[in-house]
């Protein structure tokens, strides 16, 4: 069935198999498109903006994803997690006169929040400032990551050790500025690779190591450009790089990134290996599931970013482990059978429509619930009288048109600039205003420079350690549309990574850096196109005709091919 927007009034499609799904699952078929969608949750989750507050509980000050003057309390975990509150008292009666959402804004607004989204029982350990993590230890800026130790400024970094500047980082230690690279050590300023060490400047590589501005390698060491050398020439031509000065790196970067090898080497139309019957991109060990990014282990999963472990689930952002789950915000831990909900894991059954939701079933329109069952707007009913309700609920929310769709953006407990929806569908002021979306003046947090990044050395070996009392002007001086921070400071650990890995110190602020690494990856949306292999070496009709489904838009450079002429071309 071919459909109109409500929100953009664009055309979209609604397949044989949604209808199944949403049948399963008793929801109508969505009046929003997959993009508006996704929009639409990435607005209900803060990962990077942080705050300092006080705890409205223990009047403790802590660093929290919401500001100030948010209209709600705010508590500490610590206070959030105690029986030192009631959610009970929050409780209130349904009002058929009235709409649910109104309803369910009027408890977002009296229910206490925690200050982080943090997996807080798991154990964090000197890792203060950081958001939706879990069992972190001495990590300072990371934001989206689980099991990770002595990690700076990484963002969806998982199991790793000793990393900085990561960002989609899985199981690798000691690696520097990398975007989507797993299972790698020692490897700096690289892209999708695999099984690799000590190597700089690398793309779509696997087990390799000792490699310089490679793409499409495949088990080998002492390449540079993609030309094999014996140990002494590699080592000649690395030290004639000069890779440990600001000059060298940004040299061979440019050399690198301007180069026909990188862009005109083959890519395989999405980046992932060992799918089946898979659409998206960035997603392994997947099948039949589509229109997933950033996604391990789905089945049976459609328009899910940030996933894992999800099964038969539609339109699901940010952690997996659930099933039969529908339009979910930061949910998991072996959920089943939710719809409509935000920041509620561990084992959560028949959630519709509630927030801040834990180990719980049978919950509607509910705010801060533990172990409950059998609630609607925080107020405890019985099995019977819960049935019925939620009937006649459901039916009125549907004449008001509002059942089956996600909560509406405007109810977002977050500024539109600080969720993640800025990141990918950015926004204006002036769009966010006219938009009715939650807007707040960014706060002034412009620095006073005591050091001018000109002035850096060119090495890491002439820095002395009164560079830590310095704060260094970032180069983009705050002209950039990337919340420069104007200046910033080196912390300790981060210095001693520098000298370690003979990296010379950053000019940027670690916010521009890391938009620098989110403009490498793909956007998360799909294009229709052919294979563009012309080659008659991989037995297929000149030009291969297979059709796909791929993220590389049509205007773009790269030469894209289809799964089996890559791996005819670079595997």
């Amino acid at each position: 069935m071919n459909k109109t927007c409500k929100n953009c009034t664009k055309e979209f499609q609604i397949e044989l198999e949604d209808f199944a799904f949403y049948e399963k699952i008793k929801v109508p078929p969505p009046t929003h498109c997959p993009d508006c969608r996704l929009q639409r949750r990435l607005g209900f989750r803060n990962e990077r903006t942080l705050y300092k507050r006080e705890c409205d509980a223990c009047k403790k000050e802590v660093i929290g994803v919401f500001p100030p003057d948010t209209p709600f309390p705010v508590y500490c975990q610590s206070c959030w997690n105690s029986d030192g509150w009631d959610p009970f008292v929050y409780a209130r009666e349904y009002d058929f006169s009235r709409p649910f959402f109104e309803q369910f804004r009027d408890l977002q607004k009296a229910v206490p929040r925690q200050h982080v989204i943090n997996a807080e029982a798991s154990g964090m350990i000197n890792s203060v400032y950081t958001n939706c993590a879990g069992e972190l230890k001495n990590c300072y800026l990371v934001f989206g990551a689980q099991g990770n130790e002595d990690c700076l400024y990484s963002q969806y970094i998982n199991f790793s050790r000793g990393c900085l500047d990561c960002l989609y980082t899985m199981k690798s230690e000691y690696c520097y500025n990398c975007f989507d690279i797993e299972r790698c050590y020692n490897v700096q300023n690289s892209q999708s690779c695999i099984d690799s060490r000590d190597s700089l400047y690398i793309y779509d590589c696997r087990n390799v190591s000792d490699c310089i501005g490679c793409i499409g390698l495949r088990n080998k060491q002492y390449c540079i450009l993609n030309q094999q050398y014996s140990k002494e020439e590699y080592l000649h031509k690395k030290e004639a790089l000069a890779l440990d000065t600001r000059k060298g790196r940004e040299d061979f970067k440019r050399q690198f990134y301007t180069s026909d090898l990188y862009t005109k080497f083959p890519r395989k139309y999405y980046h992932g290996q060992m799918n089946s019957d898979v659409t998206g991109d960035y997603v392994s060990q997947s099948e039949k599931s589509k229109n997933v990014f950033y996604g391990k282990g789905n089945r049976g999963t459609k328009h899910a970013f940030w996933s894992y472990d999800a099964l038969d689930s539609y339109d699901i952002f940010a952690w997996g482990q659930q099933e039969l789950c529908y339009e979910t915000v930061s949910s998991g831990y072996g959920n089943s059978s939710c719809k409509f909900i935000d920041t509620s894991w561990s084992s959560d059954q028949n959630l519709e429509y509630s927030s801040l939701c834990f180990n719980s079933k049978n919950l509607f329109g509910c705010i801060g619930l533990k172990n409950k069952e059998y609630c609607i707007l925080n107020k405890q009913h019985g099995k019977e009288e819960y049935e019925t309700l939620i009937t006649q609920i459901t039916e009125h929310m549907k004449s008001e048109g509002e059942y089956g769709e996600f909560f509406p953006l405007e109810m977002s407990p977050f500024p539109y600039w600080d969720s993640v929806a800025q990141e990918h569908f950015p926004l204006t002021k002036e769009q966010i205003l006219a938009r009715g979306y939650h807007w707040r003046e960014p706060e002034k947090k412009q620095r006073t420079a005591t050091f001018e990044f000109e002035q850096l050395p060119e090495m890491i070996t002439e820095v002395s350690d009164t560079i830590l009392q310095e704060t260094i002007s970032c180069a983009h001086k705050g002209i950039c549309t990337d919340q420069c921070t104007h200046a910033f400071r080196i912390t300790p650990a981060e210095l001693a990574f520098y000298k370690a890995k003979s990296i010379p110190l950053p000019t940027l602020c670690f916010q521009c850096r890391h938009v620098e690494r989110v403009e490498l990856r793909n956007p998360l949306k799909l294009w229709h196109r052919s294979c563009m292999c012309t080659q008659d070496a991989h037995k297929h009709p000149v030009p291969c005709r297979n059709e796909l489904e791929t993220s590389y838009a049509p205007n773009r450079p790269e030469i894209v091919y289809c799964e089996s002429c890559y791996q005819g071309e670079v595997a």
